[in-house]
């Protein structure tokens, strides 16, 4: 990590010193922005394309009629062509960033690899897709309140989700094995019990066979709760950096974002059904479909077309309060550690390691940031970390 050089538009009023980044850093950060993020929003573009494009004409209903008269066969085609369609689409978007981020030294899988993991993701969203499917048409066609069920359902399985993906879906994509007795374990665990939070384990995920990203986290409920850390994290950082960001994951569960998370998801989830239920059963708009009424599984596409609109709409307020939860969780980490100065230093590492842009463009983070910048959390440590 290079530490000295001249700041492009950077000053002691953004809360950092002209040595934190060079103006060789900044450039090379802002290449990579440059060449990620055309063809990122493109991908996000030809996807809603796709979904707006079957979704609102009769073609989405001629796919899903293609799979036969019965009602099965017609939820079941709907859920197939909704996950691979979108995914086909997305393969050479995917593949064009995976080529870029080559180029600045961030991936490290090959193509075979990467392949694989595509197939596990298909495997993993075609259940969840249909099983959703399934019960929305079912609970459709035997009732009119059927939107008050799927309410229901879509917040409990929103909860139900948030348990399961690191017990069930993370070891899908990753190894574990627990981490060396020594001082870093200690550490680590010292800092949960004085944060008053029982963690089963510290493990170390394999994420090296991936990338050459820096990360750690805090999974899991109650009993299941463990302290994970990349090995490219274990492998780069100072033990002290390593103490810190796991500080500012152990401030996500003591001020319990995951569980709050996981109710404003539910709730959310359950109001999107209800406005998803009174807009997918607009007559202007199942007429565009092709569909008389929505029971009929041909309106799958309809479906997911709105859903997608909505969740774009909402997005940059979903951004926003993730912001917010990672300033405090910050502030948790200062608090707890006592070390400004090493969070400076922690937050330099891992921003030239990710080749992060130490301020990306206002629009960009407005609409697609979930975490501060690295200009404002450095900033943050710098001020003295004031409590909001």
């Amino acid at each position: 990590m290079s530490g000295r050089g001249v700041v492009l538009g950077m000053s002691q009023e953004d809360g950092m010193d002209e040595g934190d980044f060079t103006a060789e850093y900044v450039a090379r950060a802002r290449a990579l922005r440059q060449g990620v993020w055309p063809v990122a929003l493109g991908g996000r573009a030809a996807g809603l394309a796709l979904l707006l494009g079957l979704g609102l004409t009769s073609a989405g209903a001629g796919l899903v009629a293609g799979f036969g008269s019965a009602w099965a066969g017609r939820v079941a085609g709907g859920a197939v062509t909704l996950v691979l369609l979108p995914q086909l689409l997305a393969l050479p978007f995917g593949a064009r960033t995976r080529v870029v981020r080559s180029r600045f030294g961030l991936v490290t899988q090959g193509w075979g690899g990467w392949a694989v993991d595509v197939l596990r993701g298909l495997l993993v969203s075609l259940p969840l897709v249909g099983g959703a499917l399934f019960a929305v048409y079912a609970l459709a066609g035997a009732t009119r309140w059927w939107w008050v069920w799927a309410a229901l359902g879509a917040a409990a399985a929103t909860v139900a989700l948030s348990w399961a993906a690191p017990v069930l879906f993370e070891p899908l994509f990753n190894r574990f094995t627990p981490m060396a007795p020594g001082p870093l374990r200690d550490a680590l665990l010292g800092l949960a019990e004085r944060d008053g939070v029982t963690v089963r384990d510290v493990l170390v995920a394999d994420a090296s066979r991936r990338t050459t990203a820096l990360n750690a986290y805090v999974s899991g409920f109650g009993r299941t709760r463990r302290i994970v850390v990349y090995d490219t994290l274990l492998s780069t950082a100072e033990p002290r950096e390593v103490e810190l960001v796991v500080a500012h994951e152990l401030g996500h569960v003591v001020h319990r974002d995951v569980a709050r998370g996981t109710a404003l998801g539910a709730v959310g989830a359950a109001l999107g059904v209800c406005v998803l239920a009174a807009v997918v059963s607009w007559e202007p708009l199942l007429s565009l479909a092709g569909v008389d009424h929505f029971a009929d599984p041909r309106s799958a596409w309809l479906l997911a077309a709105v859903a997608s609109a909505g969740g774009a709409l909402a997005g940059p307020l979903g951004c926003a309060l993730s912001r917010r939860v990672e300033v405090r969780a910050d502030r948790h980490a200062l608090d707890l550690t006592a070390d400004p100065a090493q969070f400076v230093a922690m937050q330099r590492r891992l921003t030239v390691v990710n080749v992060g842009e130490p301020r990306p463009p206002r629009a960009l983070h407005f609409l697609f940031g979930t975490h501060p910048t690295p200009v404002q959390r450095i900033a943050l440590a710098r001020a003295g970390f004031p409590r909001g």
